[in-house]
C-alpha cells in the first residue's frame, strides 16, 4: 500500500505558505532531510510527522497517516496476499482513513484528492482478492473511502466523478448491509445537489438518505432538515414543515447516543446547522440565523474554520440580511 504522508504534506505546506526552506527553519531541520521525506525517499520519523502536523495546523490528522513499522508491514503482507487478509491490516487501513477524514477538517479538499484517490484505488484492489472472515469489515471501510473521495471531489466540484463514487460507495454498502455508511454517500449526493442550484436534488437525496433502512438517528435527523430546506425552496412548504416536525421527534433520540463513526460531526450542535437550513428554505430568517450561529459557535474549535463550514456562513450572511 503506497505511504501518501510526502504528498499530504507538500501540499500542506503550501496552502499554510511554507517553502521547503522556510520550513525547515521553522523546525529546526536539515532541508536536505526534508527534500528526502517530501520525494518519497526516506520515511519521516514520528517526531519529524507531529512537527510537521503542529507547522501546518492539522491537529495531529497529517502525522496519524504514517503507519508504523508493524503496522505498515503487515498491510504490505496482505496487499501481497489479499486472500489472507487479518484484522490488523483491516484496523490499519481504518486508521489511515480517519486520519484522511480529520485531515478535511483543516485542509484544502483538492489538497487531500490525490492521496486520498491513490489510497483508495489500492484498497479497492486489495477487496478484489480478500478472503475470509475480515472481508465485510474490509468492504466497509472500502465503502467509505470510496464515499471520502466523492464528498472530496463534490467539494471541489468535480461533479460527475464525485457522483460517479457515491454511487459506488452506495452499492459497497449495500452488499453488506450497512445502512449508515449507505445513507452517508446519499447525503453528499444532496449536498452536491445544493452546490449546484438544484432543489429538487437536495429534496430527493437528502430524503433518500433520510429514510435508507439503518441509518443513524442523527443521520435521519440532519438528512430530514436538508430534505425539508430542498422542498421549501421548490415551494413545497406544507411537505417542508411535516419534513420538520419528523425531524424535530428524532432529536431527543439522536441527542442520546454518540453519532456514528463514518458521520462524526452529528452532533447536536451541528445538527443546529441543518435546522438553520431548513429555516432559511422557510423563510424564517430570525430562527434561520440563531440556528446557524449557535451551530457555528457549537463546533469543535479544529473544525470551525473547516472549508465545509464556508456554506453555512453564506446562509448565516443571507438569514441576517433577510431578516
Amino acid at each position: 500500500m503506497r505511504d501518501n504522508f510526502a504528498d499530504l504534506a507538500r501540499r500542506a505546506l503550501r496552502d499554510s505558505g511554507y517553502s521547503m526552506k522556510a520550513a525547515a527553519r521553522a523546525m529546526n531541520y536539515d532541508v536536505a532531510y526534508l527534500s528526502r521525506v517530501f520525494n518519497g525517499k526516506q520515511k519521516p520519523s514520528a517526531k519529524l510527522a507531529s512537527s510537521l502536523d503542529s507547522l501546518v495546523g492539522a491537529d495531529g490528522a497529517l502525522a496519524a497517516t504514517v503507519l508504523d513499522d508493524d503496522d505498515s508491514e503487515r498491510v504490505k503482507r496482505s496487499a501481497a496476499n489479499p486472500s489472507r487478509l487479518d484484522a490488523g491490516t483491516v484496523d490499519a487501513l481504518a486508521g489511515v482513513l480517519a486520519a484522511y477524514r480529520r485531515l478535511d477538517d483543516t485542509a484544502q479538499p483538492r489538497s487531500v484528492i490525490p492521496a486520498t484517490t491513490a489510497q483508495m484505488n489500492e484498497v479497492l484492489r486489495l477487496l478484489k482478492g480478500a478472503r475470509g472472515p475480515q472481508r465485510d469489515r474490509l468492504a466497509e471501510v472500502a465503502s467509505e473511502y470510496v464515499q471520502f473521495g466523492g464528498w472530496l471531489l463534490a467539494q471541489d466540484r468535480q461533479d460527475t466523478e464525485a457522483v460517479r463514487l457515491l454511487n459506488e460507495a452506495v452499492e459497497l454498502a449495500d452488499e453488506i448491509g450497512n445502512g449508515t455508511l449507505a445513507a452517508q454517500a446519499l447525503n453528499f449526493r444532496g449536498y452536491l445537489a445544493r452546490q449546484q442550484a438544484r432543489p429538487d436534488g437536495v429534496a430527493r437525496w437528502y430524503a433518500a438518505a433520510a429514510f435508507t433502512p439503518g441509518a443513524h438517528p442523527a443521520q435521519r435527523l440532519g438528512d430530514m432538515l436538508q430534505a425539508a430546506a430542498g422542498m421549501a425552496e421548490l415551494g413545497a412548504h406544507d411537505d417542508a414543515l411535516r419534513m420538520v416536525e419528523n425531524a424535530e421527534r428524532l432529536t431527543d433520540k439522536a441527542a442520546a447516543i454518540p453519532p456514528p463513526e463514518t458521520a462524526y460531526w452529528l452532533t447536536p450542535e451541528f445538527n443546529r446547522l441543518n435546522m438553520g437550513l431548513a429555516n432559511l428554505g422557510l423563510g424564517r430568517h430570525a430562527d434561520a440565523a440563531d440556528h446557524i450561529t449557535a451551530g457555528l459557535a457549537g463546533l469543535p474549535a479544529e473544525l470551525r474554520d473547516a472549508p465545509w463550514t464556508w456554506e453555512h456562513r453564506d446562509a448565516l450572511k443571507r438569514a441576517q440580511a433577510a431578516r
